[in-house]
């Protein structure tokens, strides 16, 4: 794949996630036709912190909540957000 095939997708981590990656977000290029479960791969190489953590996350594109089979576009945000607790 060429940079030029690329998709550049921002992924925003939050709470427990973002303590785990060390980060608030990262920009990750993906080929095209990527779903939002693909990114895992990417962020847990990048982040090895967040290999337990994005088991039981929601997902949310452009603000919106979507399943991981949700297809990106390029220039899309991907917000990952963790189980909330407490009360």
């Amino acid at each position: 794949m060429t940079s030029v095939d690329a998709m550049k997708i921002r992924v925003l981590l939050f709470g427990l996630l973002a303590e785990a990656a060390g980060a608030t977000e990262a920009i990750l290029d993906l080929p095209p036709g990527s779903r939002v479960a693909d990114l895992a791969p990417d962020l847990v190489a990048r982040f090895d912190g967040l290999a337990r953590s994005l088991e039981s996350v929601a997902y949310a594109v452009n603000t919106s909540y979507v399943v991981p089979g949700h297809v990106l576009s390029d220039g899309d945000e991907v917000a990952l957000i963790p189980p909330v607790s407490g009360g």
